[in-house]
């Protein structure tokens, strides 16, 4: 039952060594830089996408405001029109 659990230690131990001396290869190295250069471009993507959604936010929103001060404009003049006197509104 010793020799079992010093074993087990032993192999973890030897498994250990061996998946450092993988994870520091140079296949290994390749791996991680395709995968770090595939997580860039995905990165330069969402960018440009989140920056062309934020350009049409500003557009969306400049045209909402001016639509909004133009109703506020025709208000402001039809309120004008309504308090004139009648006298001066059929002339």
């Amino acid at each position: 039952m010793k020799f079992k659990g010093i074993g087990l230690f032993a192999l973890g131990t030897l498994f250990g060594f061996e998946g450092i001396r993988f994870l520091s290869s140079k296949d290994a190295k390749k791996a991680y830089t395709r995968c770090t250069a595939g997580v860039l471009r995905a990165k330069n993507s969402v960018v440009t996408q989140v920056t062309t959604l934020q350009e049409n936010c500003e557009d969306i929103y400049e045209e909402a405001k001016a639509i909004n001060e133009e109703k506020a404009r025709k208000d402001r003049e039809t309120e004008i029109t309504d308090d004139e006197p009648e006298d001066i509104q059929h002339n």
